[in-house]
C-alpha cells in the first residue's frame, strides 16, 4: 500500500492501485494539472468535484450520484460514501488492514475484491470488517 498517495476525489483508492505505475494520484499537483495522467481529461467525476470547489466526492451525496464512474459500477461510490460517514483516515486504515489479510484491490486489470458487489452497502461493510 502506499498510502501517502490516499483516495483518489471519485474515491477509488489511488494507494492501492498498480494500473499506472506512473501515477502519483490524482490530488498530487493540486489536481489542475494531471499531464501525467491519461484520464484527466475526460474524468467527469474530476470536473464535477473542480466545479463544486470540494476535495473530493466524500464531501457531496455520492450515495445518491450517478454521474461518471458512478453510474454503473458502485466500488468508487462506496469508497466516496465510506469517506463521507467514517473520514479518509479510517478507509485509508481499513483497507491496509485488508490488504495486509489478504483481500486484493487489482486482482486482474482493475477487477479485485472489491469489485464482487452489487449492493453499496454490503461493500461498504466489506471496507470495514473484511469480511463478505
Amino acid at each position: 500500500m502506499k498510502r501517502e498517495l490516499g483516495i483518489a476525489r471519485c474515491g477509488l483508492a489511488c494507494c492501492l492501485c498498480s494500473e499506472n505505475k506512473e501515477c502519483k494520484g490524482c490530488k498530487k499537483d493540486g489536481f489542475l494539472e494531471l499531464s501525467w495522467c491519461k484520464d484527466a481529461q475526460w474524468c467527469e467525476n474530476r470536473k464535477c468535484v473542480i466545479e463544486k470547489n470540494l476535495s473530493g466526492c466524500f464531501e457531496c451525496e455520492p450515495a445518491n450520484c450517478r454521474k461518471g464512474l458512478y453510474a454503473e459500477k458502485i466500488k468508487a461510490r462506496a469508497f466516496a460514501e465510506f469517506a463521507k460517514r467514517y473520514g479518509i483516515e479510517e478507509l485509508l486504515d481499513c483497507l491496509g488492514r485488508n490488504e495486509q489479510a489478504g483481500i486484493i484491490y487489482h486482482r486482474e486489470g482493475i477487477m479485485g475484491d472489491y469489485d464482487d458487489f452489487d449492493d453499496m452497502e454490503s461493500l461498504i461493510c466489506f471496507i470495514k470488517t473484511g469480511k463478505q
